[in-house]
């Protein structure tokens, strides 16, 4: 296995001298060396691959690609990238490689303005919205967070002493607007008489003290359980939970229920669409497709694991999944 690390935990100012060093324009065709037929591989994490949320959850994907493909596939990643550079960070990707992954919406548009300058490169974006078009060249996967978070919902409203509930998310992005949708039909399903605080956005994913803040505002307002999609933010919502002596929903990467402010934990498995992605290109079915994941699909990649044992807990979640298995339900 060949590891090209091309930009691994570089400070944002030098990786993007590197990428303007480069030299880098639109061009037609990818510049990947496929090194003996190996398939090249570069994947987009805009976010650090430590943030213990989406990213993470991806890099653990890329890893499990290391271990079980071998010499099939020659794989290149770069992680914490700014905002101002995620197109020519792109662009680089795009004239390596055959296969280029992006991990999270955050990095749609630019997306969808290199896609079309390198239409013999393949691009997957993992998080998008989904209801976006895809491109000639550019496949949609949606890990379908709405279902997990309905599902949050269900078991924050069973676990509430108060009787109120809230949710925090990073950026305002669809698929986080969808999400904290779901998680508050989640939590009326499963307990009609619930009051579901209206969600807070903080704008950044990996802002601790701006999810604490956040929180502390809801927990305030009276909930006492709050579901969460903010990466490294959770540090800052588990933080309040702790000084007010009030819970939360973890994940996407399960923890410690012995950590007793959590209610439970949301499994979302990116690292599945990376692999699909790359096996699905190896055995040449790969489509430009919106491409669902999650709960309810055959290929997976999310569920919810509790914390409690109390009966009534028990029976919201099995309830709340078999509502979305049977589609009586729509997350949102």
């Amino acid at each position: 296995m060949k590891t090209r690390n091309t930009m691994p935990r570089v400070p944002l100012a030098l990786a993007a001298a590197a990428i303007m060093t480069m030299g880098l324009s639109a061009c037609g065709t990818s510049g990947a060396d496929t090194d003996g037929g190996s398939l090249s591989v570069g994947v987009f994490f805009p976010g650090s691959i430590t943030d213990t949320g989406f990213m993470e959850s991806g890099y653990l994907g890329y890893q499990q690609l290391e271990k079980t493909l071998g010499d099939r596939v020659e794989l290149s990643y770069v992680e914490q990238v700014s905002p101002a550079d995620y197109q020519q960070a792109l662009q680089r990707f795009a004239s390596e490689n055959e296969l280029v992954i992006s991990v999270g919406g955050q990095t749609d548009a630019d997306v969808r303005k290199v896609a079309p300058q390198f239409p013999d490169v393949k691009f997957v974006e993992i998080g998008g919205p989904s209801d976006a078009e895809p491109m000639d060249n550019l496949a949609y996967y949606d890990p379908q967070q709405a279902e997990a978070e309905f599902l949050s919902g269900a078991v924050a409203a069973a676990s509430s002493t108060s009787g109120a509930v809230g949710f925090v998310g990073g950026v305002e992005l669809p698929a986080i607007v969808n999400a904290a949708r779901a998680f508050a039909n989640g939590a009326t399903f499963a307990r009609p008489d619930v009051k579901v605080l209206n969600p807070q956005y903080v704008g950044d994913f990996n802002d601790p003290a701006k999810a604490k803040q956040a929180a502390g505002t809801a927990y305030a307002g009276g909930a006492d359980v709050l579901g969460q999609i903010v990466n490294l933010g959770k540090q800052g919502i588990e933080q309040a939970g702790r000084d007010s002596g009030n819970r939360m929903v973890g994940g996407p990467i399960p923890g410690d229920c012995a950590n007793t402010v959590y209610a439970g934990f949301v499994r979302t498995d990116i690292g599945t669409e990376i692999e699909y992605a790359v096996t699905s290109t190896l055995a040449d079915t790969w489509t430009a497709a919106q491409v669902p994941f999650g709960f309810t699909t055959d290929k997976g990649g999310s569920d919810f694991i509790p914390c409690s044992a109390d009966p009534a807990v028990t029976k919201a979640l099995t309830d709340a999944e078999a509502a979305l298995v049977s589609g009586a339900v729509e997350p949102y």
